[in-house]
């Protein structure tokens, strides 16, 4: 299976470096909306067989122009939302950034009981996200899956489930609005990272071929990224 791990648009909240994950959540900003506009020709080489945004506002959005060239539905998934920031929600301050990735990063390391302060635990925000690719799993057998999710929530659920992707390489490279994560492999067998925002993943191939994309190329980047941007919300 080939799964695509994609982050949403640009929001105000992403401009402003606000822990924003409660739902519905903001809109797009007018950045966001053009680079969510750009997404069908970024994975024009891409065979998407189904579509997934989480139940936050800014993935539909994001998410919505690609469905609408490919003519297929997007099913939302309430799995796939950003990791709850719980008592930090909507600070913006140094102290409460760091606890909440501090956290974020200890449950793809395995320290899964720990819990967000006033939030979920990382058994309960894993096992969500693990739930909606394992649904996915199923329309992989009929070409790529594409799931519209959250800077955090995609990191952390890579560095955890992925063998290549380390806590390390997971905690420093951030991913920009509409960057996007190629996973594959399956449930059951596990998952290999072949691209990161446009970048091969160390250990993508066992052969060392860099066959991350369609006809051996990388996905590219985020079109239209903005490096303001917070990598989270």
């Amino acid at each position: 299976m080939r799964l695509l791990l994609i982050r949403h648009g640009q929001t105000p909240s992403n401009v402003g470096h606000f822990l924003d994950t409660a739902r519905p959540g903001p809109g797009l900003t007018d950045l966001g909306l053009r680079q969510a506009a750009a997404l069908p020709g970024a994975l024009a080489g891409e065979d998407i067989a189904s579509l997934y945004a989480s139940t936050l506002t800014r993935t539909q959005l994001t998410a919505a122009p690609l469905a609408a060239e490919r003519g297929i539905e997007v099913r939302i998934r309430d799995g796939i939302r950003e990791l709850s920031a719980g008592d930090l929600e909507m600070r913006a301050d140094e102290d409460a950034v760091r606890r909440y990735l501090t956290t974020a990063f200890a449950w793809s390391a395995g320290d899964v009981a720990r819990r967000m302060p006033g939030g979920e635990n990382g058994t309960e925000a894993l096992s969500r996200f693990d739930a909606v690719v394992a649904e996915a799993a199923g329309d992989g057998e009929r070409g790529t899956v594409a799931l519209v999710s959250h800077g955090a929530a995609i990191r952390v659920w890579a560095a955890a489930r992925a063998r290549n992707v380390t806590v390390g390489f997971a905690a420093e490279h951030s991913l920009e609005n509409t960057g996007v994560v190629v996973v594959e492999g399956s449930p059951d067998s596990g998952w290999t990272a072949l691209s990161w925002a446009g970048t091969v993943v160390p250990g993508a191939s066992a052969s060392g071929a860099a066959d991350a994309g369609p006809a051996g190329r990388t996905l590219p980047g985020p079109e239209l990224g903005s490096t303001t941007d917070h990598p989270f919300g």
